[in-house]
């Protein structure tokens, strides 16, 4: 079972040139994703560079029509015209998707800088072997102050989630919009965290907890061990940034860990500013 989780930057690549075929044409030549993790998907949006208002949420679902699109802006706003804008992540799974969540995450007060809302999508995938939750986030670039909160805030996701599954809700007979669907400990969190390997936000995303099983784990670390992280930004000479560094991640839980097969960064495309993320599961471990 392949994932990837790739920040697009709305599909406009290093030429300038924005492309949804393009990142679709280069996760296909990369690999066979059944889980596909994407960030800065812009639906709506006249006013960024290359964009007039295009829904890309339709392009890429009519481009993987085998997937089914779970959407989670965390901007969604007025245009002058009276159409909605919206950017955020998009999740597209050719596994059953069970069930889905559209979190927004944590926006403390940081006027010193810019920011926006930022955003989790969170789906249970029905997997051979068990349940699988995939979350695919993107946290605030400007303000470490709001970036803490947000690691914060899907460390008590995971923990959340694994107290429901311990203890499930009550049903209500007669009202299926209660009946509660089963939250598996395996989860994987990705997508692009804006901070670096080692940095004070990505060790308190780490952190023990009281629960061991509701700890994140570095997928590339479990894997890979002390080899340094690929760079997935500053590669191919875009606008931002000015030197190469690791800020794209994949997270697991304990009960995951199993079954993480192996991890690789994509360093040769320039169709984004960011590089994909490629993390293979063992499905029956």
């Amino acid at each position: 079972m392949e994932l990837v989780s790739w920040n697009i930057q709305w599909a406009r690549g290093c030429d300038g040139a924005v492309s949804v075929r393009r990142i679709a044409d280069t996760l296909r030549a990369n690999g066979d994703a059944d889980v596909i993790c994407l960030q800065e998907v812009a639906r709506g949006f006249d006013d960024l560079p290359g964009l007039s208002g295009e829904d890309q949420v339709a392009l890429f679902a009519a481009c993987f029509p085998d997937h089914q699109a779970i959407f989670a802006p965390g901007t969604d706003s007025l245009r002058a015209d009276g159409a909605r804008r919206q950017f955020g992540n998009l999740t597209l799974s050719r596994l059953p998707v069970l069930q889905a969540w559209r979190h927004l995450l944590p926006w403390p007060a940081d006027p010193a800088v810019p920011g926006m809302q930022r955003a989790c999508a969170e789906v249970l995938l029905d997997v051979p072997g068990g349940g699988l939750r995939v979350l695919n986030t993107h946290l605030e670039y400007y303000s470490a102050q709001q970036r803490s909160a947000q690691m914060h805030a899907l460390r008590a996701l995971n923990a959340e989630a694994l107290a429901h599954a311990a203890a499930p809700s009550a049903t209500r007979n007669g009202s299926p919009a209660f009946a509660p669907v089963a939250r598996p400990a395996a989860a994987l969190l990705c997508g692009d965290f804006n901070c670096q390997p080692f940095s004070p936000e990505y060790l308190q995303l780490l952190a023990p907890g009281r629960d061991a099983a509701a700890d994140w784990h570095d997928a590339w670390a479990f894997c890979r061990g002390d080899e340094p992280h690929a760079h997935t930004v500053g590669l191919h000479g875009c606008e931002w940034p000015d030197r190469p560094y690791c800020c794209d991640f994949a997270f697991a839980s304990a009960a995951l860990l199993p079954r993480l097969a192996g991890i690789r960064v994509d360093q040769a495309t320039a169709a984004s500013d960011h590089q994909p993320l490629w993390v293979t599961l063992d499905a029956h471990a």
